[in-house]
């Protein structure tokens, strides 16, 4: 099994920064894309940064030149750097992982984290 946990969340004021961690364990082989979305309140769900295994990363226009992702591959890790909050980046934070696992070398399977609260304070 593989599990992916977040960290790194909290309450923050407006033009303060966050850094989030999401960590996968378990039968890990390797790992594709890793992504971050987020849920606002009465929103829909979004992806807000994705990073590729060699480092190759897109971002939505929201939130381009703001936040950073990152990724540790020999730590089954990926980062959110998150500058210069906005209230409206205010939701759940979600971890996305496409995860090639021990037993499944030539599939990769979509894991999510329970997601990490981030506030932003005006």
């Amino acid at each position: 099994q593989v599990q992916l946990v977040e960290s790194g969340g909290g309450l923050v004021q407006a033009g303060g920064s966050l850094r989030l961690t999401c960590t996968a364990s378990g039968n890990v082989h390797s790992i594709n894309h890793m992504a971050w979305f987020r849920q606002p309140p009465g929103g829909q769900r979004e992806q807000v940064a994705i990073i590729a295994a060699d480092g190759d990363t897109r971002y939505a226009d929201s939130v381009q030149g703001r936040f950073t992702i990152s990724r540790d591959n020999a730590r089954h890790t990926a980062h959110l750097q998150m500058n210069s909050l906005k209230p409206e980046d205010t939701g759940v934070y979600f971890c996305n992982a496409d995860v090639v696992t021990t037993s499944s070398v030539q599939f990769e399977f979509a894991y999510w984290g329970q997601g990490t609260q981030v506030t932003v304070a005006a």
